[in-house]
């Protein structure tokens, strides 16, 4: 077989139908687009409008707001550590901080994110030390137990609004 002799199987591309091209090719004249109209032309705009009464995303009340302060954390489970540790990504035996485990691949180093927090998902079986933005109580707990200690870099939000 040779480079120009590849074809595609017989079917595996179908015709194209060419559309208004006279009556006898069954697509003419409207070229199946019903008949004259808003919508037999290009450039419809049509969603949401409901022939001229108040469309529903005008009816329906508005509810909740936006904290625009709100501060987001990457999420890091304990779960999560801890494979992190046993596959050889993080030193198990010395400190690791935020720096560590944007370069174990565990958390995104993106500009959203104010921080690191660690969350009691999962269980840890050896003792670390870490250092992160923020760690809930269930975690750090979970690390104390095992022998290990958090240390949580950033104010609490209680803290923070008194």
């Amino acid at each position: 077989m040779k480079l120009n002799e590849l074809r595609d199987n017989e079917g595996a591309r179908p015709k194209f139908k060419r559309i208004g091209r006279g009556i006898g090719s069954g697509k003419g004249k409207t070229s199946g687009r019903g008949v004259k109209g808003q919508k037999a032309r290009t450039g419809v705009s049509l969603n949401g409008f409901e022939g001229g009464q108040l469309p529903i995303y005008r009816r329906m009340p508005k509810r909740g707001f936006v904290n625009i302060f709100r501060v987001h954390y990457a999420i890091l489970n304990l779960g999560t550590l801890d494979a992190a540790i046993e596959d050889g990504r993080l030193p198990a035996g010395q400190p690791i901080d935020e720096a560590a485990l944007k370069a174990a691949g565990l958390v995104r180093s993106a500009a959203k994110y104010a921080g690191v927090r660690l969350l009691a998902k999962g269980e840890i079986k050896r003792a670390v030390i870490i250092a992160v933005s923020g760690a809930s109580a269930a975690a750090i707990a979970a690390i104390e137990a095992a022998g290990g200690a958090v240390t949580v870099t950033a104010a609490p939000a209680e803290a923070a609004s008194e």
